[in-house]
């Protein structure tokens, strides 16, 4: 399995539609491993593919607080949705930067398994919250597109402080491996 890189808003690849997959085969399931590990790396409970600059309908999620409830959706599609909740929402993405969005309660879904077996199942709750924001990646929308235009322009703030300050730790790495070096 490999660590796959995740792209930061406002990376104009996070806004490329994803395509369906056409087949769940070998390198599927891998692109499906390898966005679980990284979404348990940086402490997720989502990832979308076209996060990590994989443009096919896939996401996976684990809400569970032991994270041993991996949920994988291939090209999924909503069936219906019921009642309205608010829930602060953050985002691999948009690091450091939460906000309350509104979605529906409940929702029925329908798509293919990692194995490419057909579910269709309701979900409520966290869950629900979470495949549809995973879902709205897939069409190349993010939660802040729901906020107004401050609270937009706040989240760009905050990931290029998050940027800057990533940058600043892998230079003193850097520094750090070339003093153990020399």
């Amino acid at each position: 399995m490999a660590k796959l890189e995740i792209l930061h808003h406002p990376d104009p690849r996070l806004r490329k539609k994803a395509a369906p997959v056409a087949q769940v085969d070998t390198t599927i399931q891998q692109i499906v491993d390898d966005m679980f590990e990284t979404m348990y790396a940086n402490q997720g409970i989502g990832l979308a593919a076209t996060q990590v600059n994989i443009h096919q309908r896939i996401i996976t999620l684990d809400v569970s607080e032991t994270k041993t409830e991996r949920l994988c959706l291939i090209n999924p599609e909503i069936l219906h949705k019921e009642g309205t909740i608010e829930h602060e929402e953050g985002c691999l993405s948009v690091p450091d930067y939460y906000e309350t969005v509104t979605r529906a309660e409940r929702i029925r879904v329908r798509a293919l398994t990692r194995d490419g077996a057909v579910l269709e199942q309701d979900f409520d709750a966290l869950l629900a919250i979470c495949i549809q924001h995973e879902m709205d990646h897939l069409e190349g929308k993010l939660f802040v597109d729901y906020l107004s235009t401050p609270k937009q322009q706040k989240a760009r703030k905050v990931v290029q402080k998050w940027e800057k300050e990533q940058l600043k730790l892998a230079e003193k790495r850097a520094a750090a491996a070339k003093a153990i070096i020399a």
